[in-house]
């Protein structure tokens, strides 16, 4: 696995220290493929950020701040840990105390990255309907915190983007950029050296279909990965993933058929299928073997809700393969049925 990593992101692929590979700290031990079913985590992590910490010798994921329906009330962006990426436990929250800088709102779609040798958090903060949603930024030294606030990022109205949800970091030749958006276009900014804030013009990567923007980098292009539909349903929702690339990080971002996702919808690449409905708000993690994976959630339409009003939004993995150029999930639908896993250490396996 000797390729240069440059986007630190919602789904940081790994986390490497300098001139050691995964690839050879490993060569001696056999790799971990355990089998698997959708869903991996249960009951609820919406809108999935996942990273590998070396340090820490797990994969870690994050969600949306949600009630799990066992009387517990909100988990406050809940942290779950795998060795595997398949077999889950809950930490805990992210944070000790919830950030306070917004006077109404619950954290959603988190977004962590490895950068400047901690761990950055960006989130955003907002209800439904809510006219001026916003994003924030927490560091923390682990990758299970508590993560320290480090308060608003901007809000929609400052920013000149309606609904500005859905935060990504993306490290470019060592300048941080964010990208963001939902059904306003998708933007990208670029921070101060911190990280903690923003400096420069915003520009838009892709139209209003969108939301939930993912970018990874990979064989000399930028591939875009934008969530479209509604995502809170229960088995009615027709949440959905697209793809778009290009060769600059800025764009213009360009679906199969060279049409830019200003105006194009993108290609389609996994959608609802008889068991599981509204797959969507990706992230991307490579496993030690150099295959891509995809994280994201999905709805069981035997089991979508839980309590009245509030879709069951499990956690979900399916394996990202790579055909002439562009990604593909097997048959575009969510996978069913026992799969074969990502290829991982386990080294905290017991």
């Amino acid at each position: 696995m000797k390729r240069t990593i440059i986007i630190a992101s919602s789904a940081l692929v790994l986390v490497l220290t300098a001139g050691c590979s995964l690839e050879n700290n490993h060569n001696e031990e056999a790799l971990h493929t355990p089998e698997y079913e959708n869903p991996v985590f249960e009951p609820v992590l919406a809108d999935p950020s996942v990273i590998f910490s070396e340090s820490m010798g797990y994969y870690y994921a994050y969600g949306t701040e949600d009630n799990w329906g066992d009387g517990m009330g909100n988990r406050v962006v809940p942290v779950v840990r795998s060795t595997d990426l398949v077999n889950w436990e809950y930490v805990g929250e992210a944070f000790n105390e919830k950030p306070d800088w917004k006077s109404d709102g619950d954290l959603w779609a988190p977004d962590i990255a490895y950068f400047q040798d901690r761990y950055y958090l960006y989130y955003s903060q907002s209800v439904w309907g809510d006219p001026n949603p916003a994003i924030g930024v927490a560091v923390a030294d682990t990758p299970e915190g508590p993560f320290e606030d480090k308060g608003k990022l901007f809000d929609s109205d400052e920013i000149g983007v309606p609904n500005s949800i859905d935060p990504q970091l993306v490290i470019d030749d060592g300048v941080p950029y964010l990208f963001w958006g939902s059904w306003y276009g998708i933007w990208g900014i670029e921070l101060t050296e911190d990280g903690l804030d923003y400096t420069g013009e915003k520009f838009q990567i892709a139209g209003t279909d969108f939301e939930a923007p993912y970018i990874i980098e990979r064989d000399n292009y930028y591939y875009f990965f934008g969530s479209k539909g509604s995502c809170c349903e229960g088995q009615w929702s027709e949440y959905r993933v697209a793809v778009g690339r290009s060769e600059q990080l800025e764009g213009p971002y360009l679906d199969k058929d060279g049409n830019d996702l200003l105006t194009s919808s993108g290609s389609l690449i996994l959608e609802g299928g008889e068991h599981f409905a509204g797959p969507g708000h990706n992230a991307v993690i490579t496993d030690e073997a150099g295959d891509d994976w995809m994280i994201y959630h999905g709805i069981d339409r035997d089991n979508p809700w839980i309590g009245s009003g509030t879709t069951r939004r499990p956690l979900m993995i399916d394996k990202l393969a790579w055909q002439d150029g562009w990604p593909v999930i097997e048959d575009g639908l969510p996978g069913e049925g026992t799969q074969t896993g990502p290829a991982t250490a386990n080294t905290n396996e017991e």
